[in-house]
Formats: structure tokens, sequence, C-alpha cells
């Protein structure tokens, strides 16, 4: 049984990945505008993130649609706790907490995996496949915009229990498109992707005042006057 549920959530989120690509933080980004303390804020919404979806995901690792999703070789929790230890020091578990935006995201990811785990595919396609397909473009950035050493504040694009990154790729795809689900599944699944997507907007958006703080309004109306298409920088679909 095959759903083409990886077309179908390629499709189904180009418009919201579009929008995604124009939020003025990530705009500012992908031109080598990158301020340290706003980063190591998304960074610190990211660790609750993605802690809240691996403790999820583990929790139905049984789970007859989960279970074929199941890659432990893509959790980001602890290369997340490296970065901000390397951001924040030693003591850095009594200095982050989820902003507003990073709660509402993980309070989504803990309703969905309690009334219809199913639906955890559409964050983890939404936040893994895009760490896959972008993560060594927004390293090489990071690295240059904020001036670090290789190895430093960066572990978290870094796969090291995947050993090809492509291939890996196209085995996900292939388990999102054999995963044991109906239509009606899949495009809640699709709706979810979308919901997804507008909840990592609103941890760049909240960033947005910090980096016009550091960079000044001039030259942030500069870097993201131009509305884009939308990057291949960052396409999941490739």
């Amino acid at each position: 049984m095959s759903t083409n549920l990886a077309t179908q959530l390629r499709e189904g989120t180009k418009k919201a990945h579009t929008m995604a690509e124009n939020v003025g933080f990530v705009k500012c980004f992908l031109k080598g505008v990158v301020e340290k303390n706003s980063y190591r804020k998304l960074v610190a919404n990211l660790y609750f993130v993605y802690s809240a979806m691996e403790e999820e995901m583990e929790r139905h690792r049984q789970h007859p649609v989960l279970s074929k999703l199941y890659f432990p070789q893509l959790n980001r929790q602890k290369s997340l706790e490296q970065d901000l230890h390397y951001y924040y020091g030693a003591n850095w578990r009594e200095q982050v907490a989820p902003s507003a935006a990073g709660k509402d995201y993980v309070q989504r990811i803990r309703d969905v995996s309690a009334s219809e785990p199913e639906l955890l595919v559409a964050h983890c396609y939404t936040r893994y496949l895009g760490d896959l397909s972008g993560g060594q473009i927004l390293k090489k950035i990071a690295q240059r915009a904020m001036n670090l050493s290789e190895g430093e504040g960066t572990a978290f694009y870094e796969f090291k229990d995947i050993a090809d990154e492509k291939a890996f790729k196209v085995e996900y795809r292939q388990a999102l498109d054999e995963l044991p689900i109906d239509d009606a599944t899949a495009e809640r699944i699709v709706d979810e992707a979308n919901a997804a997507f507008g909840m990592n907007m609103n941890l760049f958006n909240e960033l947005e005042g910090n980096l016009i703080k550091a960079i000044g309004q001039m030259l942030f109306n500069t870097l993201t006057r131009r509305r884009s298409g939308g990057s291949t920088e960052l396409a999941t679909a490739e």
C-alpha cells in the first residue's frame, strides 16, 4: 500500500515553505546576517521543540504508523545541548526557557501525541527533512556570520549517525509513502505540516526585534525588502 505521502507533503507545504523563507529573520540569515543573541534564543527554542518531539516519538515507537518512521539517528536533542553549552556556558540549563511561540509549539506536539499520534509524522517531516536538506548550507552561513570555528556551536547541523544524507532522505521518503494510513489521515498530516511551518515562522518572528536592535532598522529593511519566491537552500524537495 502506497499513499505517495512524501509528494503530498512536498506539494502541500510549498506555499508555507516559501512564506517561512520570507520571514525577516530567515531572509537575513540566508543573506549571511546572523546575530548571536537572537540565534542562541532560536537554538534554545529548538531544544525544547526537539526534546518534546523525540520524547513523543520514543513513547510511540511501537505505534503501527510511527514505528515505521522511528529513526533515532535523526535525534537532535543531544546536539542542541552541545550548542547550548557553547552559547550559554556550563550552566545553560538555568538560563534557557521556551519563548511564548516555543511553548505553543511544544504544547501542540504534546497534544497531537496524546490525541492523534500519527500527526507527529508531520512534525518530524517538517523539521528533519528541512535539517537534512539545508543543514550544511545553514551551518556554513552560521560559521561565517558568527565567526565560529569548526565544531563550535553548530552541532545541530551535524548528523553523525547518518553516513549518506542523500540516500537517507530517499529512504525516509519511501517510509513516508509506505505508512499504513488512509487518504483522510494523509490529508490531516499535510494540514498538520502546514501548521508546523506556521509554528516555526512564529519562532522566527519573535526574534526579529532582537535582530533589528542588533543590526539596525535600515540594514534590516534593506536585507528584507524584496520578497523572494523561495530559495532552494532550504528546499526539502531536493
